[in-house]
């Protein structure tokens, strides 16, 4: 602390105002100036410290509900503010607290029985020194650890980094029930751009893509460079293993677009190789051994190809690519049917109407079912453009039947989760009511609970949005997963027993048991009750003695395409 015109801005904290009197005087004798601002307690202190510009803070160790101590901590770890050299004053000649004080953040301890004008005014001389002297040090621990802890040229985290903190990880995720997902990639024919335009441009493609992919990433995951060409990314807390194919998507497309060079442009590729915690490995070296060997697989194959180490997993992701383009293809060609399903009326054996099923058209090269067709669908949101041709579809041969029979027809429509939450499905049942001329009390939407669950509480409004056009609403798959007898208070209108629930014998006592009760319970609810899965004249002679007015199964008739249904109305 220099002796110059320019005063040392100290605060003094001390309850006793003698004390601070005594301070301000002996430092008006010393041969610097001083900037004095008093407080009287460590709440005050810190208040004016958070605000203020101080050099040194002067302190008393004891004070009433909080010690200097305490104030000591509060300023150096959670104050904005850290910039000041702090000197206690103590009425005790305690080593253990001189020490105590050092250790929390103190660059000097003095007795009260030690105070003069000299003594004050060295500690706060050396203190000054001594702090500016520790955030130097500071300042070049910091710097130091950065570039031991960053990529050079990039600024990512270098291996060591990576390695430390994928040991942690997966030591972590041990205890955890999610995943945890390692990518490698790598830049296809890097040596070929060096050799071909020399290592500024390499050095020069490696930030770029460094850029590039950092702004397609979010902030919950590492990406490093761990060597050369070769990059890593680390994602934790996986729910889905697919995530992962969608961020290696990502960081492609990112490196897709052509890279300028002052003499040329660039197209370049990659490989990307994954591997996964703990299916893979749940040893972090194996595990990224395993993540390496994904890679060559990747880079055996040429030009941004996406390998997963199991060749499992490799094989589900690339079922899971034919059936998204297989998908698009349809929605753009006309690729999809319905067939119908005859819903019977118990009693009579008679026709009441329809379910609408979707099929894929056929399709040499794969064959696709609705089990597994209609989640990827629905995952990819494609299940929006493809629910509204089922509604248009089915209702439209609704109107036809209808006009060609004698008595009124009904058409059941499945609804997805993701339909639920479109803005767009109000309007194209109204609208399709009012092309086709239709009876709105004759159109049965089904939702399965899970979708209830998945939906939230806007569903009810939907629903009943639905009911007030007078559509009718079934809670579909009545009787597995999670059934809830609190989901029958949906604004719904009939159930659909599931068939899991149907007995399969006569000698089924606890099935009949249970499907007598669920039976009983939506019939004193005044809910419609349809039973799928009906095979065998006993289920239907029991369901009848039950009550249940409708019923579809193999037992009356397969799903139809629309020529045959027709067909069938004629007799």
């Amino acid at each position: 602390m220099n002796k110059l015109d320019k005063p040392i801005k100290l605060l003094v904290v001390d309850d006793d105002k003698v004390d601070r009197e005594m301070i301000s005087r002996l430092l008006s004798k010393s041969s610097s100036k001083y900037s004095i601002t008093e407080a009287c307690s460590v709440d005050e202190g810190l208040a004016l410290y958070d605000e203020g510009d101080f050099d040194v803070v002067l302190l008393d160790y004891r004070m009433p509900q909080r010690s200097g101590i305490e104030m000591i901590l509060e300023m150096r770890t959670h104050l904005r503010n850290y910039g000041s050299a702090i000197v206690v004053l103590s009425s005790a000649e305690d080593e253990v607290l001189a020490t105590k004080c050092i250790k929390a953040g103190a660059q000097d301890f003095i007795p009260k029985s030690e105070v003069s004008t000299s003594r004050i005014q060295n500690a706060l001389t050396h203190a000054h020194t001594r702090f500016e002297l520790e955030m130097k040090l500071k300042e070049s621990y910091l710097t130091s650890k950065k570039i031991a802890e960053r990529d050079s040229l990039t600024g990512l985290s270098n291996r060591y980094v990576f390695d430390e903190a994928l040991n942690v990880a997966v030591a972590n995720n041990g205890r955890s029930e999610f995943k945890l997902g390692l990518l490698l990639f790598d830049i296809d024919n890097f040596k070929h751009i060096n050799d071909i335009h020399g290592h500024d441009v390499g050095d020069y493609v490696l930030i770029e893509i460094a850029k590039r992919v950092s702004n397609a990433l979010r902030e919950s995951e590492l990406f490093s460079r761990i060597g050369g060409d070769e990059f890593a990314i680390m994602i934790t807390n996986l729910s889905d293993i697919y995530h992962l194919n969608n961020i290696a998507n990502r960081i492609i497309s990112a490196i897709q677009k052509p890279l300028r060079t002052k003499h040329t442009l660039l197209n370049i590729e990659i490989s990307v190789g994954i591997a996964i915690h703990p299916d893979n490995s749940t040893d972090s070296k194996e595990l990224v051994k395993c993540c390496d060997i994904a890679l060559y697989r990747a880079k055996t194959k040429r030009g941004n190809q996406i390998c997963f180490f199991y060749p499992e997993m490799q094989e589900q992701l690339i079922r899971r690519y034919e059936i998204e383009s297989v998908l698009q293809k349809a929605i753009s060609n006309n690729g999809f049917t319905l067939v119908y399903q005859p819903i019977i009326n118990v009693d009579s054996r008679e026709l009441t109407g329809f379910e609408a099923l979707l099929r894929l058209k056929d399709n040499d090269n794969l064959k696709c079912y609705p089990d597994e067709f209609i989640p990827i669908a629905e995952q990819t949101g494609m299940i929006i453009e493809i629910g509204e041709w089922v509604v248009k579809t089915a209702l439209q041969q609704l109107s036809f039947w209808d006009k060609a029979s004698d008595k009124p027809l009904t058409m059941s429509i499945n609804l997805s989760a993701v339909q639920l939450e479109s803005k767009n499905l109000i309007d194209t049942i109204r609208s399709c009511i009012n092309e086709f001329d239709i009876t709105a009390c004759n159109i049965e939407f089904e939702i399965t609970e899970t979708a209830l669950l998945s939906s939230g509480e806007l569903i009810v409004d939907l629903l009943q949005s639905i009911r007030d056009m007078g559509c009718r609403i079934a809670l579909d798959d009545f009787g597995t997963g999670y059934s809830s007898i609190s989901h029958l208070v949906f604004p719904i209108t009939s159930i659909k027993l599931d068939k899991s629930i149907i007995p399969l014998s006569i000698d089924d006592n606890n099935g009949h048991i249970l499907l007598e009760a669920v039976i009983a319970l939506a019939n004193k609810l005044k809910l419609d009750i349809v039973a799928e899965g009906i095979e065998e004249e006993f289920q239907l002679d029991f369901i009848k003695r039950q009550g249940v007015h409708r019923a579809q199964g193999y037992l009356f008739a397969k799903p139809m395409c629309h020529s045959d249904m027709s067909k069938m109305l004629k007799h």
